[in-house]
């Protein structure tokens, strides 16, 4: 850590940092019990100057004994193994006695960051017992508590407990994370915002629920190539064309070990099946003349997709990108127009067919609910990675922004120098401002003083 970060920060108006940290570096010889003074004593010093600056230090365990959302994967597991467990609460305890008398105003811990493949019960167990273990020793010690799901989802299980909650607003991921080197991108259309609801799922007959096809209303006056670029088969997918209710097009998809049609075999351990990654175009050829299309799975699990191509003959085609990845959405329904455009008539089963201010709205209500339980809540994370262009990068803040402020959440922005930030953010499309030494984004800093 460094003072010169800590001056920077209040001297632009902001009075919040989050330290996410890794207990690897800690812990002498690999032994979890065994704690290296001097990496303590640099961590000392961040609380001090967060004092010093009028800034709120909130301690992290970004990586901690038996868990960590980032390879690589830990060699004990924190949701099943007693020791790493006891080291957890061990750490934990550790830093409260160090710190114990600094006021919560200026120091809490968030325990642990972005929690996944854990059951809420297991997950609210072992908080509770950490939480605990903590206000033993420091009655008045605020903790704050991410939730499941990498930080998206409540922990219901945690209402009535001594702890504040964080969630991680990164929604909608495809315009977050556009072109992120640690997510499978591929196939992802451009960002903009807003950004028109088209999930990317077909669902078969192992999900009845869900099964519904993505349907195309208009005129088709000549011979039309629809194409369906298809990225991931749960097992097993029988795609079907119907052409005004009449099966054009059967292609049986099956994921499974070695080489095949797909591009990547991926073996999922949890559900003991393949889902393979296909990321190729599967066409079927539409009659002159036809009103109405459905594009449907019907026996097997699912598919998904990145974009759907229509290429009427000797006109312009029409590519239609998937914008939403999100489980259990219905199919989107089109009109398609004799000009080549088209429009979003229904999508997710709601007439609400674009996502906006108002869809974020719905993704944040969650939490307010939450709130309305007697639980502290904040913003821990959020942002937008540097390779989504920064006009719609800027629209999204904004958004994002107002509504933090009509619920009165505080927020983090991840981060403040590097690929998300304000600072060395390494944008292709943004005019920079020379900065003490380093390059800032001018644009950005100015909309989140703003709110």
């Amino acid at each position: 850590f460094q003072e010169r970060d800590f001056a920077r920060i209040a001297g632009l108006g902001f009075n919040f940092v989050r330290l996410p940290m890794d207990y690897r570096v800690w812990i002498t010889g690999g032994d979890l019990r065994r704690f290296d003074e001097k990496v303590l004593e640099e961590i000392d010093q961040a609380v001090a100057w967060g004092k010093k600056y009028n800034i709120h230090v909130q301690l992290n365990f970004h990586r901690a004994p038996g868990y960590c959302v980032n390879p690589p994967r830990e060699a004990l597991n924190l949701w099943t193994d007693a020791k790493a467990q006891e080291a957890f609460i061990e750490h934990w305890e550790v830093f409260t006695r160090r710190y114990q008398g600094i006021p919560s105003r200026n120091l809490s811990f968030n325990l642990l960051n972005e929690p996944a493949g854990v059951e809420a019960r297991v997950y609210a167990e072992l908080m509770k017992r950490t939480i605990e273990a903590i206000h033993r020793i420091d009655p008045e010690r605020l903790v704050v508590v991410d939730g499941l799901n990498y930080a998206r989802v409540p922990v219901w299980e945690l209402v009535g407990v001594k702890a504040a909650q964080s969630f991680h607003n990164y929604e909608p991921f495809r315009l977050t994370h556009y072109q992120a080197e640690w997510v499978d991108s591929s196939g992802w259309a451009e960002p903009r915002w807003p950004l028109p609801l088209i999930p990317d799922k077909l669902y078969g007959a192992m999900k009845p629920e869900l099964q519904s096809p993505m349907v195309f209303e208009g005129d088709f006056p000549v011979e039309t190539e629809l194409s369906l670029r298809v990225q991931v088969v749960s097992n097993y997918a029988r795609l079907i064309v119907k052409a005004d209710g009449r099966r054009i097009y059967s292609r049986m998809l099956r994921s499974g070990p070695g080489l095949g049609e797909w591009k990547k075999a991926v073996y999922q351990d949890e559900w003991g099946i393949y889902q393979n990654i296909f990321d190729r175009d599967y066409t079927a050829t539409i009659p002159p003349g036809t009103r109405r299309v459905e594009v449907m799975v019907t026996s097997g699990d699912w598919l998904s997709f990145s974009q759907v191509t229509i290429a009427p003959k000797g006109r312009e085609k029409i590519v239609i990108p998937a914008t939403v990845p999100d489980w259990g959405l219905q199919p989107a329904a089109f009109q398609i127009d004799l000009d080549g455009s088209y429009r979003i008539t229904r999508a997710g089963g709601s007439d609400h067919v674009l996502l906006d201010k108002e869809w974020l709205r719905k993704t944040i209500e969650p939490w307010l609910h939450l709130r309305k339980q007697g639980v502290g809540v904040m913003v821990g994370e959020w942002g937008v990675y540097n390779k989504t262009p920064h006009d719609p990068s800027l629209r999204w803040m904004e958004d994002v922004l107002h509504l933090f402020q009509e619920a009165g959440l505080g927020w983090a922005l991840w981060n403040f120098e590097g690929s998300f930030g304000i600072i060395n953010s390494n944008r292709g499309d943004v005019k920079y401002t020379p900065f003490d030494g380093d390059q800032l984004d001018g644009a950005m800093l100015e909309l989140l003083q703003k709110y």
